[in-house]
């Protein structure tokens, strides 16, 4: 088996004190637990990677606090540590909507579970939305599902008043059915749909994750690979460790056949990012890819490692908004 266990987890619950609980979750994951967990006054949020029985220890100690004794808890494993420090952070919200009245946990839509799913989103009266950002559609989606192409959570709400209702608009008004990585993002993006008068509100229980764990591959309609927040990049059904990489220069998940264009350099660039860096950045970047493989080869950490740190949990945060923070989750 893997050596490492990784959990991702959340629950919305309200929380008295969120810097108190910080400490508290720090001192839990202690040394052999890493990963980010994010802290807000509506709950936690995040994904943590370590030993079984060290991941096993903090999730009982979670489940201890008052009104965690349940959590949406989705458990893969890792062949070598995705994450390369432990950080748990203090936030506005602990997956970023910018909508402040609608409530994820009285408004939420209705959940259906993997088994059901299918046919929720065969049926021809139901519109498929993916809550994701455009990088992570890109890379792997349900059959027939509306890409709203958003490059952050925070512009969904926007999109769907832009152009999302208008896929609302017939003589008998659809079901609508949302999906995203782990479930999060659709129980605010289901909640603000109810708010906007979307009666017919469904979303996938558990997100693509639950999904590609328990629904057997032969009678899967999910296309690709799904994108995930921690250095694995992405994962397949059975939540195998899949094929895509990350660019170290835009951090974006790369495919194999992006990693055979002359413009994808290891540590330094890619397709996508080739354009917007210029030779000076390529070059800082490739000094710094030589110097994490001179520091794994010694079988040491390099400090430059969390610079190259992929979104280290959750999905609160895009691609685009983690290379612009260096390495900051939000």
């Amino acid at each position: 088996m893997p050596p490492f266990t990784v959990a991702a987890l959340y629950r919305f619950a309200p929380v008295a004190d969120p810097a108190a609980l910080r400490l508290h979750l720090l001192d839990l994951c202690g040394t052999e637990v890493r990963g980010t967990l994010l802290v807000a006054h509506e709950g936690i949020n995040g994904t943590i990677a370590g030993p079984q029985a060290a991941i096993a220890r903090v999730i009982d100690g979670v489940r201890a606090l008052a009104g965690f004794d349940w959590l949406e808890l989705k458990y893969s494993t890792a062949s070598v540590m995705p994450f390369h420090r432990m950080k748990v952070r203090v936030k506005a919200e602990i997956v970023t909507m910018g909508q402040p009245d609608i409530d994820p946990v009285e408004g939420v839509g209705t959940y259906v579970s993997p088994q059901d799913w299918n046919a929720l989103i065969a049926d021809p009266d139901t519109v498929v939305i993916d809550t994701r950002n455009d990088y992570e559609g890109e890379i792997g989606a349900f059959a027939g599902a509306v890409q709203p192409n958003t490059r952050t959570f925070r512009e969904f709400a926007d999109w769907f008043r832009t152009e999302g209702r208008a896929l609302l608009d017939r003589p008998t008004p659809p079901k609508v059915a949302m999906y995203c990585t782990g479930g999060i993002r659709c129980e605010k993006a289901t909640a603000f749909l109810k708010a906007e008068g979307v009666r017919d509100v469904h979303h996938l229980e558990g997100g693509i994750l639950k999904y590609l764990e328990t629904v057997p591959e032969p009678e899967s309609l999910w296309r690709g690979e799904c994108f995930v927040f921690d250095e694995r990049v992405a994962v397949g059904h059975g939540l195998v460790e899949g094929d895509h990489s990350l660019c170290r220069g835009c951090r974006m998940p790369v495919s194999p056949e992006g990693r055979r264009s002359t413009r994808y350099v290891e540590g330094v660039s890619c397709d996508r990012c080739w354009d917007d860096r210029d030779a000076a950045q390529r070059e800082g970047y490739a000094e710094r890819h030589k110097q994490v493989e001179i520091a794994r080869a010694r079988g040491v950490a390099h400090v430059g490692a969390t610079l190259a740190n992929p979104l280290p949990a959750g999905e609160g945060l895009s691609a685009r908004e983690h290379s612009d923070r260096s390495g900051a989750k939000g």
